[in-house]
């Protein structure tokens, strides 16, 4: 028993300096996210630098490319979706396009509803958009109903 050694607890060493370096790493990636971001903020007419950032900016959550959240990129994203529906734009994926009258039917119907909830709270732009989008879908479900002999 004299041949035994002391059993040894292994030492833990906790090196707190990663959390500062993580720290100054995430505030550099959200400067140099926000420089380019306010250059064309200036000129595509989106919020200044001195505006709010989006939630997850500073965690990197962004995307290059997407847009800040408006009533008019979301009516041009349900109007892509029903034209998508409507045959009108290839899959991106495949470059194949597809007809799905219900569902083209369905983002029209979520449009229209969008313009009865908002109606007198919209400004004129929004208004002029929201009416051309729903004008143009209307025409191209017409067509694209009457050529399958579905309306």
């Amino acid at each position: 028993m004299a041949d035994e050694k002391p059993q040894q607890t292994p030492k833990i060493v906790v090196d707190d300096d990663w959390k500062s370096q993580a720290r100054a790493e995430k505030e550099r990636l959200a400067a140099e996210q926000q420089k380019p971001r306010t250059a064309a903020a200036g000129a595509a007419g989106a919020p200044a630098s001195g505006a709010p950032a989006r939630a997850g900016a500073a965690a990197g959550a962004e995307h290059a490319g997407v847009p800040d959240a408006s009533f008019i990129s979301h009516v041009a994203t349900l109007a892509s979706q029903a034209l998508f529906a409507l045959g009108a734009l290839p899959d991106p994926q495949t470059g194949r396009r597809y007809l799905d009258i219900e569902l083209a039917k369905y983002y029209i119907d979520t449009l229209k509803m969008l313009e009865s909830k908002t109606a007198g709270n919209l400004s004129a732009d929004e208004k002029k958009q929201l009416d051309s989008a729903l004008y143009q879908l209307r025409s191209a479900y017409i067509e694209a109903a009457s050529a399958g002999n579905i309306i």
